[in-house]
């Protein structure tokens, strides 16, 4: 089965923008280039995708990931079995932080009473019991810089959030079609991808939350009143704009 660039973009959920970069580093090459210049892919482009996703999720850089899976002693099967392992470590540590964070509401209701030891359940600063056994597989520099990263994005995810809600605040009286607003929007976007994968339509979609849902809202207006209602249209904009 073959698929066009914005049909694998559209089922995946990352911008076709992605795609383009992935081709350009050489990390995921099109099974064809159509004489128009249409990328098409595979089944085997798609398997690949998915792949590089595992890898992205799990935090290693994207030139990482094109050594790792490019290496002709790469068994993907083995790193589906060890991507596998290492997803359900971590969904077992997040069960337990949301039963604690669940746990710590009732707990400020007064609806119940938290030991010491129960509010820092699900908190584990060890080392992941995979990690050797990645670091076995793939080197000891593509986990280091894995970790690196995660550790460097926990680090300063929260101070840039707010420098760009405060960046957009001081845009918010303008047009959201305008270029500074579009602009200040932008950052926003490869930001947001920095963190995870967004498409164009759910980019839209985030802008769109930020209304309907009051927390968000809160959130968000505490940098400006009527940033959040600013921020969807912008993001809307933004989106139709760049739609392939």
């Amino acid at each position: 089965m073959k698929m066009k660039i914005k049909e694998v973009a559209d089922l995946v959920g990352i911008s076709v923008r992605t795609l383009h970069h992935y081709d350009e580093i050489g990390l995921l090459l099109p099974d064809e280039t159509t004489e128009s210049g249409y990328r098409v892919y595979s089944d085997e482009n798609l398997e690949t995708l998915q792949q590089i996703l595992f890898f992205k999720e799990l935090g290693f850089p994207l030139k990482r990931i094109k050594e790792i899976i490019h290496s002709p002693t790469f068994d993907r099967q083995e790193a589906l079995e060890m991507h596998y392992k290492m997803l359900l470590e971590k969904k077992t540590r997040l069960d337990k932080m949301i039963g604690t964070v669940k746990k710590t509401i009732q707990h400020s209701k007064g609806e119940i009473q938290m030991t010491n030891k129960e509010k820092f359940e699900g908190f584990d600063f060890s080392h992941n019991p995979y990690e050797q056994e990645a670091r076995e597989k793939w080197g000891d520099q593509a986990v280091d810089e894995a970790n690196e990263k995660a550790k460097n994005m926990s680090e300063f995810d929260q101070e840039k959030f707010n420098e760009v809600y405060r960046n957009l605040a001081a845009l918010r009286h303008l047009s959201p079609e305008s270029k500074e607003a579009q602009a200040g929007i932008k950052e926003w976007y490869v930001f947001l991808n920095k963190l995870g994968n967004y498409s164009l339509e759910a980019f839209k979609g985030l802008g769109q939350m930020y209304v309907d849902d009051e927390r968000f809202t809160k959130n968000i207006d505490q940098f400006g009143e009527g940033l959040a209602a600013f921020m969807r249209d912008a993001m809307a904009v933004y989106a139709d704009t760049n739609k392939e």
